[in-house]
C-alpha cells in the first residue's frame, strides 16, 4: 500500500491563495456593519423616520390645508415619495462615510485591511451595508407616513421606485466610502454632508416641481443627480414625474459605475489608509 502524501503545493509569494469571491469574509463584514447600525437603531433608523416626518407635517399644516396641488396632485402625496428618498440618500452616505474614517481614527483599519478580501469584496459590504440602513430608513419613512391621516403613499410603479432607490442609495454609499477615504476626523466628514449632500438633497425638487422655476434654475436643477433620483422614485409612487424617467435611470446607472471605479482605485492604491 502507498502511503505517501503528494506533496503540498504552496501559492506563488504576494499571490492569494483564495480563489474567486471570498463569500464568507463578504457576508461576514457585511453582518458586522449592519449590526453596528441596527445596534443603536432608535438613533439610526427610527430617529430620522421621526425628523422626515416632522418635514411633512409641517409643510401639510404651512400650504396642504389649503388644497394646493402640484402636478396634479395633492401637496401632501407630491412632498412624500421625495421626504423618503431624501431620508434614503442621507443616511446611506451617513452609514458609508463613517466606518473607514472612524477606522483610520482609533487605528482599527487593520481590521479591515488585514482579512482575506478583495479590494471588490471590501466595497461591496460597505456599500451593502449603507444601502440596507438606507431601505430601513425608508421602510421606517414610509411605515410612519402611511399612518398619517391625509397622506397616500401606495405605488403606482414599484419597479420603478425600487430601481431609483437603490440607484439612489448606491450613488450616496459610494460618495460615503470616498468621503471615508479622504476625511481624516469627523469635521470633515460633516463638512461634505453640510456643503455637498444636504444643499443637493434639498435642492433636488423635493418640494417644489422644477418646471415651475425659471430657466436659469431649472438648468441648475437639471445637472444635479439627486433631482432625477427624486424625480424617478416619486414617479414610482405617483406616476408623474417632471424629468425624463428613462434617461434619469440609465444616468444613475453611469454615475454609479464611475463611483463605483473611484472607490476602487482609491482603496487599491491605499491612498490615505496605507500609508
Amino acid at each position: 500500500m502507498n502511503d505517501q502524501t503528494q506533496p503540498r503545493v504552496l501559492s506563488e509569494p504576494g499571490k492569494p491563495i483564495l480563489e474567486g469571491v471570498n463569500w464568507g469574509g463578504l457576508k461576514t463584514l457585511y453582518i458586522k456593519e449592519v449590526r453596528r447600525f441596527f445596534k443603536v437603531h432608535m438613533q439610526t433608523v427610527w430617529a430620522p423616520a421621526i425628523t422626515t416626518l416632522l418635514y411633512l407635517v409641517i409643510f401639510t399644516v404651512a400650504l396642504g390645508r389649503s388644497g394646493k396641488t402640484v402636478m396634479g396632485v395633492p401637496f401632501a402625496d407630491f412632498i412624500a415619495p421625495g421626504l423618503i428618498m431624501m431620508g434614503m440618500l442621507q443616511n446611506s452616505f451617513a452609514n458609508a462615510s463613517f466606518s473607514l474614517m472612524v477606522g483610520k481614527m482609533q487605528g482599527t483599519i487593520v481590521d479591515y485591511l488585514m482579512p482575506p478580501l478583495s479590494t471588490g469584496e471590501l466595497i461591496a459590504a460597505l456599500v451593502s451595508a449603507a444601502v440596507t440602513r438606507a431601505f430601513l430608513v425608508g421602510g421606517a419613512v414610509w411605515l410612519v407616513m402611511s399612518l398619517w391621516p391625509g397622506v397616500h403613499v401606495s405605488m403606482a410603479h414599484p419597479l420603478t421606485a425600487l430601481w431609483f432607490g437603490l440607484m439612489g442609495s448606491l450613488m450616496l454609499a459610494f460618495l460615503g466610502v470616498i468621503t471615508s477615504i479622504w476625511a481624516d476626523k469627523f469635521d470633515q466628514a460633516a463638512m461634505v454632508t453640510n456643503f455637498v449632500v444636504t444643499p443637493l438633497s434639498l435642492l433636488s425638487g423635493t418640494f417644489y416641481a422644477v418646471d415651475q422655476l425659471s430657466p436659469a434654475f431649472r438648468a441648475v436643477s437639471h445637472a444635479n443627480p439627486f433631482f432625477y433620483v427624486i424625480s424617478g422614485f416619486r414617479y414610482g409612487f405617483l406616476g408623474v414625474t417632471d424629468s425624463p424617467v428613462l434617461f434619469g435611470a440609465i444616468l444613475l446607472l453611469a454615475i454609479n459605475a464611475v463611483l463605483f471605479v473611484i472607490c476602487y482605485a482609491l482603496l487599491r492604491s491605499g491612498w490615505k489608509i496605507k500609508n
